[in-house]
């Protein structure tokens, strides 16, 4: 038997539902061809009700108040231009989301191929508080997948993160790839609180579900000393969508130099970087640091196929450094 997959209408309506996709982005056309095609379609709208607003997980780690109650509103327009049933669980369903009072934090959860959730708790404000680092961003997801590809890259070594946001990554990381140790970093302090809270929320603390030693570090790039990265000690190195302003490209590239460099008797670590291609210029600028700091970098062109659902319209590229 198949697995589900993003073509799947409840599976599909699951998936970004949980992940808080914009609405235009839900199969609403091909939901309303099986409604019309069905002869229970209340079957069908009660199939995705119970993935999503009546799931567990919605009731643990559910998205923003106005997400769900968007959401359920299309549910209930599109039911009611195929079906002259009422269906009681439907108004239910609003009326409990109506009653509700928005919070500051809600949770975006992805769905591993396993089926196994990653549950981030994120700011309900697209930015808040002038950092980039507490909403996730599309490389971080193309990373995860690409991880959940490559296992071997991760499989008991140690990873270091740089500019690990809300944890997307480490999180997928930890559940699939097994590592010894993973070491999730950033600099604002508000984000550095929001990742020790993701981790927390996903059981990696917790030695029964995690086989992974997971830590969260303050990692200041520009004033980060030899010492502190050769006692993290870091066989693999990643990084998602950290090339985005040009003032950081300097100190990010002596970072890697020095990362590059740390182990003197041993194998230097695997580094990669993925990065939504926002700003070409400020792009290209990042590989010409690279190359005036002698390092080189491979483009990774090997295809990685979409577990998660976001729009992969940006150009997002993933390259490998190396002395």
């Amino acid at each position: 038997m198949n697995s589900p997959t993003l073509h799947d209408v409840p599976h599909g309506f699951q998936t970004r539902f949980f992940s808080m996709c914009r609405l235009q982005a839900f199969q609403w056309e091909s939901l309303e061809a099986e409604l019309k095609a069905s002869e229970s379609p209340s079957e069908i709208i009660l199939d995705i009700l119970k993935k999503t607003c009546l799931h567990s997980i919605c009731r643990k780690n559910p998205p923003s108040v106005k997400y769900r109650r968007l959401f359920l509103s299309e549910l209930i327009k599109r039911y009611e231009l195929t079906a002259a049933e009422p269906l009681d669980e439907l108004y239910e369903a609003l009326a409990e989301v109506i009653g509700a009072e928005e919070k500051p934090v809600c949770y975006k959860t992805y769905l591993l191929p396993s089926g196994e959730p990653v549950s981030l708790e994120e700011n309900v404000a697209v930015i808040s508080e002038g950092t980039t680092g507490l909403v996730t961003w599309e490389a971080a997801l193309y990373l995860s997948e690409w991880a959940l590809e490559n296992p071997h890259i991760f499989t008991g070594r140690t990873v270091l993160e740089l500019g690990s946001g809300v944890g997307l990554t480490g999180i997928v990381v930890c559940q699939a790839c097994k590592p010894t140790k993973y070491v999730f970093s950033d600099v604002h302090q508000s984000v550095l609180q929001r990742l020790r809270n993701n981790i927390q929320l996903n059981g990696l603390t917790e030695p029964d579900i995690s086989d992974a030693s997971a830590c969260v570090e303050e990692l200041d790039w520009e004033n980060v000393r030899e010492e502190e990265l050769r006692r993290i000690g870091a066989d693999t190195v990643i990084a998602a969508d950290v090339v985005y302003d040009p003032d950081i490209i300097g100190c990010l590239v002596k970072l890697l130099v020095k990362l590059l460099n740390c182990k003197t008797e041993e194998k230097p670590p695997d580094v990669y970087v993925a990065s939504t291609i926002r700003n070409p210029r400020t792009y290209d600028s990042f590989k010409d640091e690279l190359g005036k700091a002698g390092l080189k970098h491979a483009v990774v062109t090997h295809p990685v196929t979409q577990v998660f659902p976001y729009a992969r319209i940006s150009s997002i590229e993933m390259i490998k450094i190396h002395c």
